[in-house]
C-alpha cells in the first residue's frame, strides 16, 4: 500500500504541480462550504505539516458517528460560536481527521466518505479498500 501511496503521489506532482490531489491521485474536489470544513476552512479536506490530526478524509456525517465521536471525547455536535462552528448534524460533510475515521472503522461506526474529496494522505493510513466500502454514492457535494 505504501508503494502505491507513493506512486500516486509521485504520478499526481508531476500532473497537477501544487495542486492538492485525492485519493485517486486527480485533483481534490471540494468536501463541504456549509457548513465551512477543512483545516483551512475554505471547504477542502487539504493539510499540510501543520495540521496535526491530518483533516483528510471528507466524511458525510451520521447519528452512529456522531454520537461515537462525543464518546471519544471530541464533541462535533454542540456549537462553538467563538470559533465559527455551527455543530454538526447527520447529513453534513466535515474533513475528519484520518486516524479518528480508522477507530471509527474498526469500531463499526464510519461515516460515509466522498471519495474524490478525500486527500491521498488519507491513504497514509487507512486502506484504499476501506474508504470504497464507505464510499457515498452519487458522491457530488450536496452542499
Amino acid at each position: 500500500m505504501n508503494l502505491l501511496l507513493i506512486l500516486l503521489t509521485s504520478l499526481s506532482t508531476m500532473i497537477h504541480k501544487d495542486e492538492p490531489v485525492n485519493i485517486f491521485g486527480e485533483k481534490l474536489e471540494s468536501c463541504c462550504t456549509d457548513p465551512l470544513t477543512g483545516y483551512y476552512r475554505d471547504g477542502y479536506c487539504n493539510t499540510s505539516a501543520d495540521d496535526y490530526g491530518t483533516h483528510v478524509i471528507c466524511a458525510v456525517m451520521t447519528q452512529e458517528f456522531i454520537d461515537y465521536t462525543v464518546k471519544m471525547g471530541n464533541d462535533l455536535c454542540t456549537a462553538k460560536p467563538e470559533y465559527n462552528f455551527p455543530g454538526l448534524k447527520p447529513g453534513d460533510g466535515w474533513c475528519l481527521c484520518a486516524i479518528r475515521w480508522k477507530e471509527a472503522y474498526d469500531a463499526g461506526v464510519a461515516p460515509f466518505v466522498r471519495l474524490e474529496s478525500t486527500h491521498i494522505k488519507a491513504l497514509k493510513y487507512v486502506k484504499m479498500e476501506e474508504l470504497v466500502e464507505f464510499a457515498l454514492k452519487n458522491e457530488t457535494p450536496t452542499k
